[in-house]
């Protein structure tokens, strides 16, 4: 699996920062055939239906959009991981099932996060 190609030269000035954003944009578009994060996305749309539906406000609005921007980030660096264990791993291996585990683990504690802050959304709401 070794590919020998020559690192790119580091682009510096204003262009870097045309640079990271093209490196971004190109994570987020690889990111997004990942099921997982589509999921996300739909419960995201979904949230901010039923927010409209109950009446939220500007303040649960942007909560939520924090909270989903975060899973968005911890799914990211958990699909990172992934990649990377199954480059290093090409056969089972405890140490990738125990990397992969973990940033499993994140993203579940944060859609936790999600899922609460979203009940008590409700809960103000319609209680």
């Amino acid at each position: 699996m070794n590919q020998n190609k020559s690192r790119p030269a580091p682009v510096k000035g204003i262009n870097h920062v045309f640079a990271a954003t093209s490196y971004s944009l190109a994570a987020l578009r690889r990111l997004s055939r990942e099921t997982a994060f589509q999921h996300e996305v739909i419960l995201y749309v979904g949230v901010l239906l039923v927010f409209a539906l109950i009446g939220a406000n500007l303040g649960e609005y942007m909560i939520a959009t924090v909270l989903f921007l975060l899973l968005v980030a911890f799914e990211t660096l958990n699909t990172a991981i992934e990649v990377i264990v199954d480059h290093l791993a090409e056969d089972w291996a405890e140490f990738a099932r125990d990397a992969k585990d973990y940033g499993s683990l994140s993203v579940m504690l944060l859609l936790l996060s999600n899922g609460c802050f979203f009940a008590y959304v409700l809960w103000q709401h319609l209680a």
